[in-house]
């Protein structure tokens, strides 16, 4: 592999034009795909496998044209405080209302709380509170501006009347962003890290340049290809997410070894060949094991956790063609510039100083690997103490920011007729087995409405076969309370009892439901996953260190930095630790996916730091280090740049934490929180502090099983000979006298070889450190 890529950076290097002309070009191709495809699909929330599913499903079987699938709107109407809602002015104020909206552009019904037989429902006992109902013909995607107008029209016009009036449901939803200005604040962060890094301006934005390149490429072919294979438009935001970050990585890499093997000697061609040889192979492996990581998400069983995997999975593959094709070619264009604007002024490379951070560090672990190791073991076991209270959930409005409506309405109906208004139980009956059909639903009706927790059954409804009835229980517990749960497992429990006696069968569903079956679904999924992603990465890595205990070694670390980050989750987000510095405003369960969302991202980007990190160590003992030098030169090589991609994949982690929404702010921070504890504990502190109490049995591997794997050349021991004979760099042009030193002497060498030749050799030197 070494050698196949050292040819492939080579090649791209000295083709530049035609390398860049055809990624410019694959860009243009799948842009105007992605202009001429369908629009992508609304997204769906099918979840096979749960009961909550596969009631709905009946429901639209036995229910056919009823379904709801257009966008709702509850208008919830309080009165001023010691005022009644019932009142005469308040009353009219409301029949307006509604009369307003049912006559707007794409309204299929709207309901008044005042109809006859509605205000038992729709009006509070203290009848101080009430709400309307508005269906649309139409999806919340597509409804049209002047159907919005109208029904925002009609509140305000409400709202003058003195009355509160505020709407749920997802006619006027607002849409959760993304990070916005916070997130792009993040790639500021990660540019000016860059810049530190580097010293120069080239190095720090030719990352960022193809990484925005990658990213471009990746979301126009997932538009292009949205229709056909149903990807919604939310499926690009985790390829978007980790195209970004993944793909500043992997460039950062690959300057990083360009400049070292600048530093050694080697022209620019020469060293862009072997960064791509050696520093390329980490990242090809770092890229495998994130999108086993990412395609592992089918595992979950969820299509649209699987679509955003798969995505993301693509996005990726992309990065590591762009880092290991593009930026070869780029650094050909500009083969000077991307080193420091020192040694462009003063003629002097130096990179890995022996005396640098990097070095100083390894040196401090390896004196010190019990304490070191015993403080982050103990550290991280520290943080993850709150997983052990983990509850799941989907947070809904009740999550949302009390400047929006929508959370405001979830609120005056919970003061207005219970919390667990806001979650109704679906109980959808099936009658055809049972003698009587009627008198079975009604059997099933007072059983649940006399089960503790359960504050009011309504009216069962049948369908025109009769044979099929559904009705909602209204529990006395707020939709994301534990005790909700244990009130849902309990009607369930009971099942057997009811259905034997009854003849009918039931199942509970509703969106309480189903936000608890896919958290149980996910939970259940989580353990299969981590075997599955961490033993094929444990394979992988096999491959790569021809080690058995490095790589063991590798995932336990990470299943230590994932669980710290969890906890941390938990306490931030589920028990309120410094929630308010983060501006979130209620706390409540962990969303559902959150495990498995940081469990296959975290561990990409573990695993990440692990090649890179540690192959440079391999590199080095392969060559003749000892294991404790080995330690040392992989940490002088490559601490300063894992440190550097830690803080940008955490920088654009971070602009995350910035958005509206509890949930995005969530998955930002836990991302975040997780590559601090995994790049700066696990990776520079547990690692060397293991690897240097294991000495020479950390690369140990038994005879029959290094036989059975497959070897790779990821230390570039192919290349080793040209790296012994290196070849003085093209000079930076520093100042006059090496100006026309260079001049001269191009012009006497004029048909000298261009690399590999004594020709080179009488270009200014530059002193390596």
């Amino acid at each position: 592999m070494a050698t196949f890529l050292y040819r492939l950076g080579r090649l791209a290097f000295r083709r530049r034009w035609y390398v860049t002309l055809l990624w410019v070009a694959v860009l243009a191709a799948v842009g105007f795909g992605a202009a001429k495809a369908p629009a992508a699909p609304d997204a769906t929330n099918s979840m096979p496998g749960i009961e909550s599913q596969k009631a709905f499903d009946l429901m639209e079987e036995r229910f056919p044209g009823t379904e709801a699938d257009g966008a709702t709107a509850r208008i919830v109407f309080v009165a001023p405080d010691g005022q009644k809602i019932t009142a005469a002015d308040h009353r009219k104020a409301v029949d307006t209302l509604v009369e307003r909206a049912a006559d707007g552009p794409q309204v299929a019904s709207a309901v008044n709380p005042f109809q006859a037989g509605g205000e038992a429902e729709a009006v509070s006992k203290d009848a101080t509170t009430a709400y309307a109902t508005v269906t649309y013909k139409a999806a919340a995607d597509d409804l049209t501006d002047a159907a919005k107008d109208r029904l925002e029209s009609a509140i305000e016009q409400a709202r003058d009347t003195g009355l509160t009036v505020e709407v749920g449901g997802t006619a006027l939803e607002t849409q959760p962003s993304a990070g916005g200005s916070a997130e792009a604040i993040g790639v500021a962060i990660a540019a000016f890290v860059l810049l530190i890094t580097f010293g120069s301006l080239a190095a720090a934005g030719l990352p960022l340049l193809t990484a925005i390149l990658g990213v471009g490429v990746s979301m126009a072919s997932i538009m292009a290809l949205a229709s056909a294979f149903g990807l919604s438009a939310t499926t690009g935001t985790l390829a978007t997410m980790l195209g970004l970050a993944c793909g500043i990585d992997y460039a950062v890499f690959i300057v990083s070894r360009y400049r070292e093997e600048r530093a050694k000697g080697h022209s620019p061609q020469e060293a862009a060949g072997l960064a791509a040889g050696t520093a390329g192979s980490a990242v090809v492996f770092a890229g495998l094991t994130v999108v086993i990581a990412l395609a592992g998400l089918s595992v979950v069983g969820i299509p649209m956790l699987t679509k955003m995997g798969l995505a993301a999975a693509g996005a990726v593959v992309v990065g590591v063609l762009i880092a290991l094709t593009l930026v070869p070619a780029v650094l050909g264009f500009w083969p000077n510039a991307v080193l420091s604007r020192r040694a462009r002024r003063s003629g002097r490379i130096k990179e890995g100083g022996e005396n640098n951070g990097g070095s100083r560090w390894a040196r401090f672990v390896l004196r010190r690997p019990v304490p070191v190791l015993i403080a982050s073991v103990v550290g991280l076991g520290a943080l993850a103490i709150p997983v052990m209270d983990l509850q799941l959930g989907m947070p809904g409005a009740e999550a949302k920011p009390t400047s929006t409506t929508e959370r405001r309405a979830y609120d005056d109906l919970a003061d207005g007729f219970g919390p667990g208004f806001n979650g109704p139980l679906t109980v959808v009956v099936d009658a055809r087995n049972a003698e009587n059909p009627k008198t079975a639903v009604r059997t099933i009706e007072e059983r649940i409405g006399a089960t503790d927790g359960i504050v009011s059954v309504s009216p069962a409804r049948f369908n025109s076969a009769g044979d099929t009835a559904v009705f909602s229980a209204i529990p006395s517990t707020a939709p994301t309370s534990e005790r909700t749960v244990d009130l849902v497992k309990s009607i369930r429990a009971d099942r057997p009892a009811t259905e034997a006696s009854t003849g009918a069968e039931f199942e509970v569903t509703g969106t309480t439901a189903l936000n608890i079956d896919v958290a149980q679904k996910t939970q259940d999924a989580l353990i299969p996953y981590l075997i599955l992603v961490v033993g094929l990465a444990i394979l992988l890595l096999m491959i790569v260190f021809r080690s058995v205990l490095v790589p063991v070694k590798a995932a336990v670390g990470f299943l230590l930095s994932v669980l710290a980050a969890l906890g941390s989750v938990v306490a931030v987000f589920q028990w309120g630790w410094g929630a308010g510095l983060l501006g979130v405003e209620t706390t409540g369960p962990i969303m559902s996916m959150m495990p498995i969302f940081l469990v296959g991202i975290v561990f990409g980007l573990a695993m990440d730091y692990e090649v890179f990190l540690v192959a440079r160590m391999r590199e080095a003992y392969v060559h003749g280090d000892s294991p404790s030098q080995a330690i040392r030169t992989g940490f002088r090589y490559s601490a300063r740049v894992v440190v550097a991609a830690a803080l940008i994949m955490m920088a654009v982690f971070s602009g995350f934490v910035g958005a509206g929404e509890s949930m995005i702010k969530m998955i930002g921070f836990g991302l975040a929180i997780a590559v601090l504890f995994d790049a700066f504990v696990v990776r520079m502190a547990l690692v060397p502090a293991v690897l240097a109490l294991l000495g020479k049995a950390a690369w140990w591997m038994p005879r029959w099983l290094d036989r059975i794997l497959p070897r790779v050349d990821v230390e570039g021991e192919a290349l080793s000979h040209r790296a012994a004979t290196p070849q003085a760099p093209q000079a930076p042009q520093a100042t006059k006298a090496t100006k026309a030193t260079k001049a001269t002497k191009d012009a006497t060498h004029s048909q000298a070889p261009t690399e590999g030749s004594a020709g080179e050799d009488t270009r200014p030197e530059f002193t390596s450190v």
